[in-house]
């Protein structure tokens, strides 16, 4: 049995029902369509979770498809910045205190805003990082929306 992440016991202090799911991890490949590979789900119902600093609003977290690029400027409508762009990766750890491929919107060092892609809506089980490499959480999108109190917002792009 896997062990509890802090992500996984913010949902069970919420009543939150998911299951954890782990894989292999690949250091050289943290990518999120390897990872939905790994657990058997596609790209597009695997989230990934980014950071992004906006000039007025500061730090606040984009959740989108595994399959997607994040469209910046709409992050930055849905977020009332005038601008915004992705934190360095080597930022992730102190501002958040998760690495890259484990970064999560749930329970992490700060409470950010959250900003999670439309599509998210269109399943009924949705994938995310629980916190660490090598362990996924799945649930369903209206109670990670619950649990993360997020803004749903058209965030996603195709990859060009």
């Amino acid at each position: 049995m896997p062990h509890k992440t802090n992500a996984a016991r913010r949902l069970d202090e919420l009543k939150i029902s998911y299951r954890l799911r782990e894989y292999e991890v690949d250091p050289d490949d943290l990518a999120a369509e390897t990872v939905a590979a790994k657990i058997g789900m596609p790209p597009e119902q695997v989230f990934k979770t980014l950071l992004a600093h906006g000039d007025r609003h500061g730090l606040c977290f984009a959740v989108i498809p595994g399959d997607a690029e994040l469209d910046l400027k709409a992050l930055a409508a849905a977020s009332g910045d005038r601008k915004i762009q992705l934190v360095p990766v080597k930022e992730l750890q102190g501002l958040t205190g998760y690495i890259r491929g484990g970064v999560t919107a749930l329970a992490g060092k700060k409470e950010y805003p959250v900003f999670v892609d439309e599509t998210a809506e269109l399943f009924d089980e949705i994938s995310i990082s629980a916190g660490i490499r090598g362990l996924q959480i799945l649930l369903a999108p209206a109670d990670y929306l619950k649990a993360t109190q997020a803004t749903i917002a058209a965030l996603a792009q195709p990859k060009s």
